[in-house]
């Protein structure tokens, strides 16, 4: 294989501005100093290149800076891709991997090779011996991408370990040994609270030396499984900092004695809440998205008849329970929000559309959407440990991460984080083509112009790309394309362990693929033969989402790797994010004029761009918020000698 760069050398410099210019500008320099050591490597046999690897893993680990290190151990990762994968690292891909080791969020957009990427900044961080970590959005995702690369860092001699849900303790162990670790967030965090509850255990058990029997003392087998903090690199990183930033990991301890009462509770409420009605019995604030019951609801629930067990709660709770359950009532929708899976609620995440598994809405949410699907309700236990996913990856002691879409949240990231988003050019220039957005006045009128274009698409043979916000929009527009004999494939939170194969298909000539959203499926879509020659794959977006970013996902799946492709916006004005983001009374204006419209609206668009705008720049707050108020809860428990992330043992 020929060791000549595939392209042109790419003048960094004149492509961006400020300080990612300055930046980009100075890790290019690394470029012409990596391709000189190139030819050497590829004289080398396996064993003398596994040697040079050995030399660096000695310097770094006798305390030689890694940035001395970093042009001699991107060449050595460049030649083992090349000898064992038959991928050779791209000039683009070199500086990413330079942006990534010196802490950035590096955004390259779909398609453009994060994975292979992400070796380079992966092997460097492990040479001084103390682990690196990559954290990506599910064990699939983990897994495949370990098993990838592991030919290239094992002729490296670097070890490789998986972490995957159900795992025992003892293998998780061994796989936090290895020089580099691949795993979820929520697994990882699990693993730290649970070391954390261990270390507390252990710490029990040796106060009490003198005692019969040691309290919270544990078994010879059991110990911590991770080392310190310190590297880790986030795969989706966008996904994971931001759209999860807010999500708790909690460990519960043994439940309380409450159990009949909150379960007749929940059950009451879920059966009653549709006696009360908006305006008359209670407000709903649609910014706040939150119920509050006026004097006559109040009235109402103290007359409503009750089983005898309620008769212990306060009429404050009892309150409660009626406001959540109409809450869950307006707000939680099945095959949207969550699924019913084996008789219990597995919630579908809103961003990237699969099921996450183990997450449970808080605040007793989660019970009252038990209560209003009849299945078995799991209680609110005491939680013995907890964690923000944001809180866990501010204690390494060095982040970075890797995304498709992070410009967009760049101050967010900078600001909570402390990460600069690099944006990475791309390897070939991107032909990816947009067409005029439409908007018409209402979703039938939106979903039949959706079908007649897919339709037009479909009957030249060039594949469709058509992303939904939720389950069941994506089942609904699959109804109007059998009905209209357009062959196609679902891909959504029902369909996951196929995700794989889906996206990989979705390129082929004549196939037509809707998805629940896009964000982190992880799979390159390539164009099928004769696909270019029709202007590449095809995407629709049904809708914009809560967040631009994952707008930006999707439409990120056409023109990869400087593929022809084009993309379409289409909009209604009865859309849910409207409602949301510009409130009730001027979404009901806009949703009265569509009403009466009989074809494109194209004057409309700027109102939902508004409505984006002051969604995201509220979740903003909302991070902002937990974080300020989760560290002054741990400062307060740090002042009391406790552990920030364990409640007080009884």
């Amino acid at each position: 294989m020929s060791t000549v760069p595939t392209g042109p050398r790419r003048n960094f410099d004149a492509l961006f501005g400020g300080p990612v210019r300055r930046r980009l500008a100075k890790w290019a320099g690394y470029l012409p100093l990596i391709a000189a050591r190139e030819e050497p490597l590829t004289q080398l046999s396996d064993y003398d290149l596994r040697k040079e690897s050995l030399s660096l893993r000695y310097r770094a680990r006798s305390g030689e800076p890694l940035d001395r290190l970093l042009v001699e151990g991107f060449a050595l990762v460049r030649e083992a891709g090349r000898r064992k994968l038959n991928m050779r690292h791209f000039e683009v891909q070199l500086l990413g991997g330079a942006a990534a080791h010196h802490g950035s969020i590096i955004e390259m957009q779909t398609g453009e090779g994060k994975t292979l990427t992400a070796t380079l900044p992966m092997y460097l961080a492990a040479l001084d011996g103390k682990g690196a970590h990559l954290s990506t959005v599910n064990d699939y995702l983990a897994k495949r991408d370990a098993d990838q690369m592991r030919p290239l860092y094992e002729a490296l001699g670097m070890t490789i370990g998986v972490i995957q849900q159900q795992m025992p303790q003892p293998e998780r162990g061994k796989a936090y040994a290895c020089d580099i670790t691949y795993g979820t967030a929520n697994e990882m965090g699990f693993d730290f609270l649970r070391d954390r509850l261990l270390k507390r255990r252990i710490s029990e058990g040796e106060r009490d030396l003198f005692g019969e029997m040691l309290t919270g003392a544990v078994s010879a087998h059991e110990k911590p499984v991770q080392r310190d903090l310190h590297f880790m690199l986030v795969d989706e990183a966008d996904s994971i900092l931001i759209d999860e930033a807010r999500t708790p990991l909690i460990i519960s301890a043994a439940p309380g004695e409450d159990e009949l009462i909150a379960t007749e509770a929940y059950e009451w409420a879920a059966e009653t809440n549709q006696q009360f009605e908006e305006n008359t019995h209670y407000e709903y604030h649609h910014k706040e998205k939150r119920v509050d019951l006026n004097v006559a609801g109040r009235r109402k629930v103290r007359e409503l008849p009750k089983p005898p067990a309620m008769d212990k709660l306060p009429l404050s709770t009892i309150y409660e329970y009626i406001e959540r359950a109409i809450k869950v009532a307006r707000e939680m929708f099945l095959d949207r929000h969550y699924v019913v899976r084996d008789g219990e609620i597995v919630i579908v995440d809103e961003f990237t559309g699969r099921l996450a598994e183990g997450r449970k809405w808080r605040s007793g949410i989660h019970q009252a959407v038990e209560a209003k699907e009849g299945v078995k309700i799991t209680f609110e236990t005491n939680q013995a440990a907890t964690i923000t996913i944001q809180d866990l990856f501010l204690r390494y002691h060095r982040l970075a991460g890797m995304t498709g879409t992070a410009s967009t949240s760049a101050r967010e990231l900078s600001k909570i984080y402390q990460l600069y988003v690099m944006p990475i050019p791309t390897n070939r220039p991107p032909i990816r083509q947009k067409m005029p957005t439409v908007v018409y006045g209402t979703t039938e009128a939106k979903w039949a112009a959706i079908v007649e274009d897919v339709a037009e698409q479909h009957a030249v043979g060039r594949p469709v790309l058509i992303g939904t916000r939720s389950i069941d929009k994506s089942e609904r527009l699959s109804t109007l394309l059998s009905e209209r004999g357009i062959e196609h494939t679902v891909l959504n939170a029902r369909h996951v362990a196929k995700e794989a194969e889906i996206v990989a298909e979705a390129g082929k000539l004549g196939h037509v693929t809707v998805a629940t959203n896009m964000a982190g499926r992880g799979t390159d879509i390539r164009l099928g033969p004769g696909v270019p020659e029709l202007g590449g794959l095809y995407v629709v977006c049904t809708e914009l989402h809560e967040s631009k970013r994952i707008d930006r996902q999707l439409i990120g799946r056409c023109g990869r790797q400087g593929d022809p492709g084009a993309y379409r916006q289409y909009l209604s004005l009865d859309d849910e994010i409207l409602l949301v983001g510009l409130g009730p009374k001027r979404a009901a204006k806009l949703k009265t004029i569509g009403e009466k419209a009989t074809g494109p609206l194209p004057s409309y668009e700027s109102a939902f761009h508004a409505a984006q705008a002051k969604i995201e720049r509220r979740h903003f707050r909302d991070r902002k918020v937990l974080l300020y108020h989760d560290k002054e809860r741990q400062k307060m428990q740090r002042a009391m000698s406790q552990d920030p992330y364990l409640d007080t043992p009884g």
